[in-house]
């Protein structure tokens, strides 16, 4: 991350000249839903008014920017909204405005446009000044575009993954984690007490973030991430040497992104029209039975899904929402353009917001939390 760390992004912002002329900011929550969204909302919303800033809200992501439906945002639309999950103002992770849907040609197949420049339009209709947008890689790849069409643009790293360029930490990781971890820690006395290996599938697409912390945090005995290939015959013995040693069970954490060495990624389905068209999923599934084939121990899978999207964020995560939302509203009051809110060696700071998009941020193979999990004998398949 270096490569994109300046001394003016990263520089302290209280020693910036303000020099801004925002007078109006919408707010929009782009892709998938996540820990801590309502309390980046009430940050913003409650510094910019407190600063004479009027403050919208754009429903449903760059779906409702397309279709203009934008709302006011007021001190009562984000009071007690600091603990909910979800968002106040709706997302979508299908609308992406570079290529939208807008019907069919006469053998029924779908007809795609640009709406870059409504969307642009819409903003500037309003007499908007800045669009703050709350997202991961792929809502900044398409806040690339607005801001390529001249509209100024912050933004605020957001997913669960955790694998936004730029940025240690994105907001709802640490909720995710938490969830990860207490799910495993729940399977430990079910697999021991009926001799079971007990796979637990976590979410995270190509990146092992959420499932290498979860997994050093609940003390799995073996964690697939996608960064390191695994190798079954070497998974299947491990389980065998553990039954051997009289251990009762074995607890494996497995990313939805992990694959085998000289295989493929498993496939759950493909969703037409999406900008992620490819959903992963069913690891967890083809490992439990092939370790139950191969060894004749008895073995479950857990699919833990969106219970990791959702529910009241942890307190860092509502802290570091906070954060997030205030240097985001310091930029704008400052007339920076066009940056996005990073966490980087513990100190809030700012990239351009190009610099995240199209990007993703995965597990270097030197990472120290890999080097600790294999010094207390964790198995990563390889």
């Amino acid at each position: 991350m270096n490569d994109i760390k300046t001394e003016e992004s990263m520089g302290t912002i209280q020693d910036r000249v303000p020099s801004s002329n925002i007078k109006r900011i919408a707010v929009l929550t782009g892709g998938g839903d996540c820990p801590g969204l309502n309390a980046v909302i009430r940050a913003v919303t409650k510094d910019a008014i407190n600063h004479g800033i009027e403050v919208f809200g754009i429903e449903d992501g760059f779906l409702g920017l397309v279709e203009d439906r934008i709302r006011p945002l007021n001190l009562d639309d984000v009071s007690n909204i600091l603990t909910q999950g979800g968002t106040i103002i709706g997302s979508n992770n299908r609308a992406d405005p570079q290529h939208f849907p807008v019907g069919k040609d006469d053998q029924g197949n779908t007809i795609f446009k640009d709406l870059t420049d409504v969307c642009v339009t819409h903003l500037k209709v309003r007499k908007i000044d800045a669009l703050v947008v709350i997202g991961g890689d792929g809502t900044m790849s398409i806040a690339k575009k607005i801001t390529d069409k001249g509209f100024n643009c912050i933004g605020i790293p957001k997913t669960i993954d955790n694998d936004l360029h730029g940025t240690d930490i994105t907001f709802g990781f640490q909720t995710a984690v938490h969830i990860a971890t207490e799910a495993l820690d729940r399977v430990h006395s079910t697999a021991a007490s009926h001799h079971r290996v007990m796979v637990v599938e976590l979410m995270g697409r190509n990146a092992g973030w959420i499932t290498l912390h979860a997994g050093v945090a609940s003390g799995a005995d073996i964690i697939l991430i996608p960064e390191i290939e695994f190798d079954i015959d070497i998974i299947v013995e491990q389980c065998i040497k553990r039954s051997q040693k009289g251990k009762r069970f074995t607890i494996i954490a497995a990313s939805e992104g992990a694959k085998p060495k000289g295989g493929d990624q498993i496939v759950d389905r493909i969703v037409e029209n999406s900008p992620e068209a490819i959903r992963l999923g069913g690891i967890a599934k083809w490992l439990a039975n092939e370790i139950e084939e191969r060894t004749e121990i008895e073995s479950r899978y857990v699919v833990l899904g969106h219970v990791q999207r959702g529910g009241t964020p942890t307190a860092g995560d509502r802290v570091l929402s906070t954060q997030f939302g205030h240097h985001a509203m310091e930029l704008l009051k400052l007339g920076k353009t066009n940056r996005l809110v990073v966490m980087q060696g513990g100190v809030l700071g700012d990239v351009e917001i190009t610099s995240a998009a199209d990007k993703q941020r995965l597990i270097p193979a030197n990472h120290p939390l890999i080097a600790a999990a294999r010094s207390v004998y964790t198995c990563f398949g390889d």
